[in-house]
């Protein structure tokens, strides 16, 4: 399996280039990395882990990878064969995502003169934004091995942003009634969006860290007029003030995602070897053009 997941990884990602706020030689993996959670079984489920987080790749080739993720578990499901679990941390250049059902009613612009490129997904919920600044984690998981029941692993997903936010920067967040996502007051810090193919989840969160919340004013966010979008870095500069950078911050709240996702579902994470990331060339920053 990894050599299969590998050649998607080389295959998709070209033309996929570091953001210019990052080290690129931080934190890269050259092997696989093992990080056990608190609890552990005797035997944990283990998770292949692809970790992008400090690049920035193009919507389209994310996509297009998690889908291909999701053909090659249902195959092996259909073989009665075992499968890991997989989880890809990256950052998005700007884009817009909409779900099935989105309405363009809650896009602030003509969708024929869009600021960024703009793309209906299969994923649930209305219209919102990636860019940098922002981290996404598509956990592509059989829930077979979980709990087969959606809203259980939506809240799931919540749950490890909550984890995060108290645990690694002192910032107590919620769940609201009857909306997915994230809160810290009136302000929206983690969207989600998930899909689900014979119990395979794809799509999934993304926390605003350092986002530029601009690009939010130009849409209503997940059709929620009445509320406003935060990042943890200006939930901190509200709060007390700090000298933490916004490198060290992606880096922080990276660390904390993953080992939370490692405690809620339960799962050993083994990071996997990105091909060829060290020849990738650092195109020009620009609008990925599908």
């Amino acid at each position: 399996m990894e050599s299969l997941y590998s050649h998607r990884v080389e295959t998709l990602i070209s033309g996929l280039h570091h953001h210019h706020l990052t080290n690129t030689n931080r934190n890269r993996v050259s092997r696989s990395v093992k990080i056990l959670n608190s609890r552990n079984h005797e035997n944990p489920r283990k998770c292949q882990c692809f970790d992008l987080y400090d690049q920035l790749v193009p919507y389209t080739k994310a996509w297009s990878w998690q889908k291909s993720i999701v053909k090659e578990k249902k195959a092996l499901i259909d073989r009665n064969q075992d499968c890991p679990d997989t989880v890809i941390l990256l950052q998005h250049s700007p884009v817009y995502t909409m779900g099935t059902g989105s309405t363009e009613d809650y896009l602030n612009f003509d969708i024929k003169n869009a600021p960024f490129d703009v793309y209906r997904t299969e994923r649930g919920g209305e219209v919102t934004y990636h860019g940098p600044g922002q981290l996404v984690m598509y956990p592509i998981i059989n829930l077979r091995n979980h709990e087969m029941d959606l809203h259980w692993y939506l809240r799931m997903l919540e749950e490890i942003v909550i984890r995060v936010l108290s645990s690694s920067f002192s910032i107590k967040a919620s769940r609201l009634d009857g909306l997915t996502g994230v809160w810290v007051g009136n302000q929206k810090v983690a969207a989600i969006g998930i899909r689900v193919s014979k119990w395979i989840t794809y799509h999934g969160l993304a926390l605003n860290v350092t986002t530029d919340l601009t690009p939010f004013n130009w849409i209503v966010p997940c059709g929620i007029r009445e509320r406003q979008v935060g990042t943890i870095k200006g939930l901190l500069k509200d709060g007390e003030p700090g000298k933490m950078d916004d490198l060290r911050l992606i880096d922080i709240a990276h660390e904390a995602l993953l080992k939370e996702f490692s405690e809620v579902f339960q799962l050993q994470i083994e990071k996997q070897t990105v091909p060829g990331l060290n020849i990738l060339k650092a195109d020009p920053f620009k609008l990925f053009d599908g």
